[in-house]
C-alpha cells in the first residue's frame, strides 16, 4: 500500500498538475506580470506626445488615470477632467477644438463603428491649457472601466445609447 501511494505514475500527474498551476498563474493578467497583459487601448489622436497607434493600458490609481504605452505615458488627474466620452466616433465638438493637436483624430462619420461604441474620449484641463486624450477600446475591454470612471472622477462618462451595458 505504501508502494502505490509514492508510486512513479502518481508523483508524475502531481507534477504535471504542479506545472499547470504555475503556468496557469503566471498567464494569468491576475499575476502582474507586463508581459502577460494585453495592451487593450491604441492612442489614435491627442495633444500628448505619444506615436500615433501606440497600443497600452490604462490604468486607473487612486488620483489618476494613467494611459501607458511603448511611447511614453500620460497621467490625468481625475480632478482636471472636463468631459469624458465613449462613442462609435469621434464627436463633432471634438474634432472642431481648438488645441495644439499632436496627432490630429481622423475624421469618420458617426458610423464607422456601427452600433459599437470605440473611442473613449478624455478632455482635461492641466495649468489651464485644455489637453485632449482619444483612445479607441473595444466595448468588452471599456465596459469594466465606465462605472470606476465615474466614481473616481465624479463625473459621468458620456456614453452613446445603443450600447447595453
Amino acid at each position: 500500500m505504501l508502494k502505490a501511494e509514492h508510486s512513479p505514475g502518481r508523483l508524475q500527474r502531481a507534477g504535471l498538475l504542479a506545472g499547470v498551476l504555475v503556468l496557469a498563474l503566471t498567464a494569468s493578467p491576475i499575476s502582474g506580470g507586463e508581459e502577460s497583459v494585453r495592451s487593450q487601448f491604441k492612442y489614435t489622436g491627442g495633444t500628448e506626445i505619444l506615436p500615433e497607434g501606440c497600443e497600452g493600458n490604462l490604468e486607473l490609481r487612486p488620483e489618476f488615470m494613467a494611459f501607458t504605452c511603448r511611447g511614453g505615458e500620460v497621467s490625468v488627474p481625475y480632478s482636471s477632467i472636463t468631459l469624458m466620452q465613449y462613442r462609435s466616433g469621434i464627436s463633432w465638438h471634438v474634432r472642431h477644438l481648438k488645441v495644439p493637436w499632436k496627432v490630429r483624430p481622423v475624421i469618420f462619420p458617426q458610423v464607422v463603428g456601427g452600433k459599437k461604441n470605440r473611442y473613449f474620449t478624455v478632455i482635461y484641463r492641466l495649468e489651464s491649457h485644455p489637453h485632449v486624450l482619444i483612445l479607441r477600446v473595444h466595448p468588452d475591454a471599456m465596459r469594466p472601466y465606465l462605472a470606476e470612471l465615474d466614481l473616481r472622477s465624479q463625473k459621468r462618462v458620456e456614453v452613446q445609447s445603443y450600447e447595453e451595458y
